[in-house]
């Protein structure tokens, strides 16, 4: 039986603290097609596979937000070959998944360093194109973070706000963690409640760290290709039995959600 034959178990969930935005760090394509004596390209196919389980099944759990770690600044260290895949992987998934997710009613969106000349002006168009197409969509925002770093991201924001006040336009005293926010990428972004890392590995490898201050983390301790819509279900079951405090003393009552 496959995961879409198996009915999702969302009886075990409190619908009152459904995480708003979970952060997925899709490790461990490689290992799992090196274990089977394939190319690393057959791990990232069986890891798309893996991802869109997942993507629906936030949609059946309730997540508002889904930010999916694709394609790191780092991965350009890889070897051409992979590189070259992964650059025409992500152009074919978009053309492939877009109808697909749009009837959903998920918006697709783009987190990373997008002037990159090492991007093909292929994908810039195909993620510009999905992004159009989308973008009244308001089930789940799904955000691909593509030739994204986390401190590129900070790095940037922090130069948006030294011109702005160098030109007469932000006084050095407005500047604060809202002003930077509204610098980030996606400004509108919520702080991420929950980082999933498959694979068994445990870091963040530069991902999200300005919205992660207070996430939950859970490790699977399995490979991403073998991650579906139901792993996703455990992930939140456990984030749902974990005392978020956000600084406050453990007998001190605590009114965020």
């Amino acid at each position: 039986m496959t995961p879409v034959d198996r009915p999702l178990d969302t009886g075990r969930l409190d619908l009152d603290l459904i995480p708003t935005h979970v952060g997925l760090i899709l490790d461990g394509n490689g290992r799992w097609a090196n274990a089977r004596g394939l190319p690393r390209t057959a791990g990232h196919l069986a890891g798309e596979e893996a991802l869109f389980d997942t993507v629906e099944g936030a949609v059946e759990i309730g997540i508002k937000w889904l930010t999916a770690f694709t394609f790191s600044t780092e991965n350009w260290s890889r070897s051409d070959d992979e590189v070259e895949f992964l650059m025409w992987f992500n152009e074919d998934l978009l053309l492939r998944r877009r109808d697909d997710l749009d009837a959903q009613g998920v918006r697709m969106r783009f987190a990373g360093y997008m002037e990159d000349p090492r991007i093909p002006d292929r994908n810039r168009e195909h993620m510009a194109d999905s992004e159009e197409r989308t973008k009244e969509n308001d089930v789940l925002n799904l955000v691909f973070a593509f030739n994204y770093g986390s401190r590129r991201e900070i790095v940037e924001g922090a130069r948006t706000l030294a011109s702005r006040a160098a030109s007469g336009d932000l006084r050095i005293d407005d500047i604060d963690e809202d002003a930077l926010q509204s610098a980030l990428y996606i400004p509108e972004m919520p702080d991420v409640d929950l980082i999933i890392r498959s694979s068994g590995e445990h870091r963040l490898s530069n991902f999200l760290l300005w919205q992660a201050a207070y996430a939950e983390f859970y490790f699977p301790g399995i490979l991403w290709p073998d991650f579906d819509r139901h792993a996703l279900l455990d992930a939140v079951v456990e984030y749902q039995s974990r005392d978020r405090r956000f600084g406050t003393a453990d007998d001190q009552p605590d009114s965020s959600p």
